[in-house]
């Protein structure tokens, strides 16, 4: 009998499985055992292959070769990652082996990865499919005892080929023409384009905002504040001299009560985690990025084996999951939860029904904890953030709802009326895990006992003066909620039942987020999301459809039909050629006008073109204007290090011995002397403060360490002794 090969997408999750399988034999990127051989992708192998395979015309960028609509897509093997194709490519072909399971991720960019390795690789025996949720060793027993034909996803792998030819013919010939045409760096996409349109739009009605002045009048009853209300229930008053009117006729009366209302309400558990909301709460929290969020959920699936797939779209459990639940419980019954976990298991707690629901869930279930026990002393900080963010709504869902009474009071005085509200807590519940507060009871007061009838003094009477606000600025979080349901975008209201699952899918957001920073179409101001000019005048040049949200909505729903068998890739691929050609054409016949208005005196030293000044998300740059050229050097870098005068975070400019910080205030320091000084302080940062510094510069430093990051590793160490 011969041997099985298993195909993984990531060296650690090829070990892991090699490790179940008793795959212990060691090979140059593969481990086989006594009826398994594991090997592993390193992502994506292959590639569709660049416009430049299809003829020599379209090496350069020019207008005239545009369109670019090749017969047959064709694949290539990644050069950079060709020596793992030949490993996986040769086991494949390995006279052993007989058949193959496909073990990379249960989703549609995972079943893409293999399906294009075994297409370029020639593979022709039986496939098998390993579908789980979870990478714990329990799983992938549970998964090979259970494989699925391959064939189950041959619909699949086609809605993932659709999508990424798609992309690649409307992206390629959209940037092509937009870059030649208007001589500029520019890019569109079917996802990057209508989400930067959403901030653009957003950017105009700021900016067309005019501020409106209105008054509030408020006085203190006592034990209570009540507010002045008209008979249509509004508060705002925008006519001064009515609210001076009605100040002089109400100082230093008595409110009398009117009406008690007392109404019993409760509010269910939150539902469970998909990838987005995660994200969403991540940066609200946290002020962690969506692509930060997504690392640090793969880690904790793959590494840690603590949480369940976390590219999910789903906040809903299958009923077969439900037998499970106990063992998650106790695998997280640690630290401060310990307690609730163990009132869970002690008094034998169902999860909410509301969160079981077989229909809503397609490839994947809500994001759980798994049932293995977790390292958490090996978790960095946004790690263990993350795991206990989904323990604490995995566990309130075992808790009945919050119950409490809302209070709502109304006295009038001198025939005018006013109100105040309150709440009064009934029954914790799940607030006692997931302590989540919303703008209405934040500002809700705790009211004393009161019957109709009383009387109050009003007295210490506030008039505050207001402005209407404009619409918020995104940011992260509030952005990825408008890519998830951008239906109040869409003008015609009969196509708004037609948006689908939004812009892109949970598990692209948090990449096209991150494009749009390293294209320079948008830039960070303190939380605030803000287009670019660059990004603003991309916006106009671009086709109009390609602008609007519906199409991508449109694009998934296709997508998701041809999946299930209801569509075919033929013929949705046919439509994206004609409408490549189509957004081609508009861009020709464009009469639009691009400007640079952030050049600057500097040269590029490789082609002579003046540079760019652009802000990255990590600090500015310089940038060749020149897409061939694509010169690019860091200006300053935005640091986690203190001014000593004000305290605010401070810029790190220059190179080499040359390096110096620089604050707003105006206060300059070397690099050097910011070094020696530090190393000098005694008990200045606290050691946690001086990790999180140290792991937020890895991750922006491009190789090595800085040098402010080797003085405050020092002062660390010398801590310790």
């Amino acid at each position: 009998m011969g041997k099985i090969l298993v195909l993984a997408e990531k060296p650690s999750v090829g070990r892991e499985i090699a490790r179940v399988l008793g795959c212990r034999q060691g090979g140059n990127g593969f481990l086989s055992g006594e009826k398994y051989i594991v090997t592993w992708a390193l992502g994506h192998l292959v590639e569709l292959e660049d416009p430049e395979h299809y003829g020599k015309e379209y090496q350069q960028w020019r207008m005239d070769t545009l369109p670019m609509l090749p017969k047959k897509m064709e694949l290539k093997v990644i050069p950079q990652t060709a020596k793992q194709f030949s490993v996986v490519k040769r086991c494949l072909h390995d006279p052993q082996v007989d058949s193959l399971v496909i073990a990379t991720d249960a989703g549609r960019e995972g079943e893409l990865v293999a399906r294009w390795i075994l297409e370029k690789a020639g593979f022709h025996k039986p496939i098998r499919r390993l579908w789980i949720s979870s990478q714990t060793d329990k799983a992938i027993r549970e998964g090979f005892a259970h494989l699925r034909d391959g064939k189950e996803y041959w619909n699949l792998y086609q809605s993932a080929q659709a999508r990424a030819e798609a992309d690649w013919l409307v992206g390629l010939n959209v940037t092509r023409a937009l870059t030649c045409k208007f001589n500029a760096q520019l890019s569109a996409g079917r996802v990057q384009t209508p989400t930067l349109a959403l901030l653009v739009r957003r950017e105009e009605e700021i900016r067309k905002f005019v501020p409106r002045e209105y008054w509030q009048l408020r006085a203190d009853a006592g034990r209570f504040f009540v507010t002045w209300q008209d008979e249509k229930g509004q508060t705002d008053i925008f006519d001064k001299e009515k609210a001076d009117q009605l100040l002089e006729k109400v100082k230093g009366q008595t409110a009398v009560v009117q009406e008690v209302k007392r109404t019993k309400k409760s509010t269910p558990p939150p539902m469970l985690y998909d990838l987005t909301e995660l994200q969403r709460d991540a940066n609200r929290l946290y002020q962690m990025s969506p692509k930060q969020t997504l690392n640090v959920m793969q880690s904790l699936y793959e590494r840690y084996k603590a949480l369940t797939y976390p590219r999910t779209d789903s906040r809903y459990l299958t009923a077969d999951i439900v037998p499970t639940l106990t063992e998650r419980v106790q695998a997280v019954a640690r630290g401060e939860y310990a307690p609730l976990a163990r009132e869970i298991l002690r008094e034998k707690r169902s999860i909410a029904k509301a969160c079981i629901n077989d229909a809503k869930v397609s490839d994947h279930h809500a994001i759980i904890p798994t049932e293995a026990p977790v390292g958490l002393e090996s978790m960095n900080n946004e790690e263990k953030r993350i795991y206990w963010l989904v323990v604490r709504r995995f566990l309130a869902c075992f808790f009945p709802h919050y119950e409490y009474e809302s209070l709502k009071l109304t006295l009038t005085c001198q025939g005018e009326r006013f109100t105040a509200a309150g709440r009064t807590e009934l029954h914790a519940g799940w607030k006692r895990v997931e302590q989540l507060r919303d703008e209405e009871e934040q500002e809700e007061q705790s009211l004393p006992p009161v019957e109709k009838g009383q009387s109050f003094p009003l007295r210490n009477f506030q008039r505050k003066a207001l402005k209407t606000q404009p619409p918020a600025r995104y940011t992260e979080a509030t952005l990825l909620s408008a890519m998830e349901n951008p239906s109040a975008y869409i003008t015609d209201k009969r196509m708004k039942e037609y948006i689908g699952g939004g812009l892109g899918t949970p598990a692209t957001r948090a990449d096209i987020i991150e494009k749009l920073f390293s294209s320079f179409y948008m830039e960070k101001r303190g939380n605030s999301l803000v287009p670019t000019s660059k990004g603003t005048q991309l916006i106009s040049l671009a086709p109009e459809q390609l602008r609007e949200p519906l199409l991508t909505a449109q694009w998934e729903q296709r997508l998701e039909a041809i999946s299930k068998g209801q569509d075919t890739r033929g013929k949705f691929i046919g439509e994206i050629r004609e409408y490549a050609s189509q957004l081609v054409e508009n861009v020709k016949n464009s009469n639009a006008q691009y400007h640079h208005d952030n050049l600057t005196s500097e040269v590029c030293p490789e082609c002579g073109k003046k540079l760019l000044a652009v802000k990255g998300k990590h600090g500015k740059m310089l940038v060749c204007q020149d897409r061939e050229c694509g010169y690019r050097r860091t200006v300053s870098r935005e640091t986690n290090a203190r001014c000593p005068n004000c305290h605010k975070k401070m810029e790190l400019f220059g190179e080499g011995d040359k390096k110096i910080f620089v604050c707003r205030c105006g206060y300059r320091e070397k690099e050097e002397h910011f070094r020696e000084r530090k190393k000098e302080s005694k008990g200045g940062a606290s050691k946690q403060d001086v990790r999180r510094y140290l792991a937020n510069q890895n991750k922006q430093e491009p190789a090595g360490q800085s040098a402010f990051a080797a003085a405050l590793q020092a002062a660390l160490e010398k801590g310790k002794d």
